[in-house]
């Protein structure tokens, strides 16, 4: 099964649109995916945690012609989360925080620890393959450590019968995106094109 893999929206609509238009054009047989931090949180990590009640235009930027774009399940990430906390809107917690899917788990990222050079330490998870996002900075791991790989957008990466840790990378400011072949057992890191 094909698998489209897109998270750290942000909100944007003209880098959501691009990478959804780059997915159409590329893979569109592919069920896509998002890896949360759908929505850009407008109040900080530090305020949040004394606001509450603010509506929700407030609190994010959520905009009509955005969600229209949203027509896929997704988990929910930081951002959510942040928003949930500081308007006491529950429609962000209907986002599973995890989702399995053939050979993978998904998740946020959010939930691991990170050290200050933002280099993860994954908790432990049961498939052999675990796609995330959080640091906007795509990427292969292994045994906690980044390969030093270096990662071709569009060339397929056959993955060996091991545990992995795959970054999706960013739509907001890079367009990036996974295209996650269970069948296969590959994965290829996609960047839509930027339009002059």
């Amino acid at each position: 099964m094909l698998y489209a893999l897109l998270g750290d929206l942000h909100s944007n609509i003209e880098d959501t649109k691009a990478v959804l238009t780059h997915i159409q054009q590329t893979a569109k047989d592919a069920k896509v995916l998002g890896l949360g931090d759908l929505y850009e949180c407008t109040v900080s990590k530090k305020k949040a945690q004394t606001m509450s009640g603010l509506p929700l235009q407030k609190a994010a930027i959520v905009e009509n012609d955005f969600e229209k774009l949203l027509t896929f399940p997704s988990i929910r990430g930081n951002q959510e989360e942040r928003i949930t906390r500081v308007t006491g809107i529950e429609r962000f917690t209907a986002l599973p925080e995890t989702m399995e899917i053939v050979g993978a788990t998904l998740m946020h990222g959010h939930q691991f620890q990170w050290s200050v050079t933002w280099q993860p330490t994954f908790p432990p998870f049961k498939k052999t393959l675990l796609f995330f996002g959080h640091s906007h900075e795509s990427g292969l791991y292994h045994h906690n450590k980044k390969l030093s790989i270096r990662i071709r957008f569009g060339q397929p990466i056959a993955l060996q019968e091991k545990q992995y840790c795959i970054n999706v990378g960013s739509v907001v400011d890079h367009r990036e995106w996974c295209l996650y072949d269970s069948d296969k057992r590959t994965v290829t890191f996609m960047c839509a094109p930027s339009v002059n």
